[in-house]
């Protein structure tokens, strides 16, 4: 089969690799149709983890079940299907409570797994043609009639609109809310859809990059600019000097000002765009080294984190990866009601055999580059 793979940093090719296939009774094997590049990918693709070469990318992933091993009963040959980042066992304590994202059983040794993705398990990821789906009657979600139709839309509900929704989840989002949101990229352009799908009162929407800016307020959410490093303060001032009610972290410690790194850039900015008492959501990724970070701190996976402040405002704040079984249902079926159109971020969509432009011009941040989509088969 073709696929994307990891060959070193900034180094992905289009190679023929093993198809993959049914290696246990409970697998799935997915013809893939749509893969998406995510920001998190980004991590790998710069050489910022250990991810090993010969590595095939890829954890938003969507296709047709083209094979199911003997133990499958709920998933049939043909039915489409969206496939979470993360892999679930469903039997575990923690998929048990619905925490999915945190599986003990798929990587032994730590908490959680996912497609393509370094520390994660040996699991191969879906930018390609094919990809064996453990757990397969846990981990697929069916698809309603209008599948191919929406299926750009059903797509983010592998990772960037369930974690969106995560972010919102964490920080505490209720009606009447104020929120403001750090990174326009695609996870935090989903946290402003969920917020005004919680009924938030007003949405603020902190980022650098104009193009993403006009979408977040396209989306319906009050874009301020951090070019100057005052969005912290034109909060405040939005806000009657009181801050948001929530805040939610959609960047990650690669967050960067004036094209320096500043790991603690953004947390340190909500705790002070926030109002006393207030709720945060932490769903950019923040990891537990990086030896290659321009940061000292951060080589260690530590931050300068104003504690002080954030425990004289008496905040309280909430971490990690989405759930996504904990939410793909009914983001799903709020799709398929055209209640929600998650695919308006999409900017580029390509075939497969472009992925590596698609990583090269995303990594860039080149303007108008902000949701890329691959298309490994019709």
């Amino acid at each position: 089969m073709k696929a994307l793979v990891y060959e070193g940093p900034r180094n992905v090719v289009i190679k023929e690799m093993p198809d993959a296939k049914i290696e246990k009774p409970t697998d799935v094997l997915v013809k893939i149709t749509t893969t998406n590049i995510c920001g998190s990918d980004l991590h790998m693709y710069e050489g910022h983890t250990n991810m090993e070469s010969g590595r095939i990318l890829g954890h938003e992933n969507l296709g047709v079940v083209v094979e199911t091993g003997s133990a499958v009963e709920r998933v049939k040959v043909g039915d489409r299907v969206c496939v979470p980042f993360n892999i679930g066992c469903g039997f575990c304590k923690n998929c048990e409570r619905g925490l999915t994202g945190f599986c003990l059983t798929a990587n032994p040794g730590m908490a959680g797994a996912a497609y393509g993705f370094a520390g994660m398990g040996p699991y191969s990821g879906g930018q390609a043609e094919y990809l064996r789906v453990p757990f397969g009657d846990y981990n697929c979600l069916l698809l309603p009639p209008d599948a191919e139709e929406k299926e750009n839309d059903y797509v983010m509900l592998t990772d960037i609109f369930p974690t969106g929704y995560h972010a919102t989840v964490l920080a505490g989002v209720e009606a009447g809310d104020s929120v403001v949101i750090y990174g326009a990229g695609p996870v935090g352009l989903m946290a402003t859809i969920s917020s005004a799908l919680k009924g938030a009162s007003k949405i603020m929407v902190v980022d650098t990059h104009p193009d993403r800016l006009k979408l977040a307020e396209k989306l319906g959410a009050i874009p301020i600019d951090d070019s100057d490093g005052s969005s912290a303060d034109q909060v405040l001032e939005l806000t009657g000097g009181e801050g948001a009610d929530r805040g939610c972290e959609c960047v990650g410690y690669q967050c960067s000002c004036k094209g320096h790194e500043v790991p603690h850039l953004t947390m340190n900015n909500l705790v002070k765009a926030v109002r006393p008492t207030g709720g945060i959501g932490v769903v950019g990724v923040f990891v537990a080294e990086d030896p290659g970070s321009p940061d000292k701190l951060m080589k260690e996976g530590k931050l300068a984190f104003d504690f002080g402040q954030f425990w004289m405002k008496g905040q309280h704040m909430a971490t990690g990866q989405a759930n996504v079984k904990a939410y793909n249902r009914k983001l799903r079926d709020l799709i398929a009601a055209g209640k929600v159109k998650p695919s308006t971020i999409i900017s580029h969509e390509l075939p497969l055999e472009k992925a590596p432009e698609g990583y090269e011009n995303f990594d860039e941040r080149k303007d108008g580059w902000t949701k890329v989509v691959l298309k490994a088969a019709a």
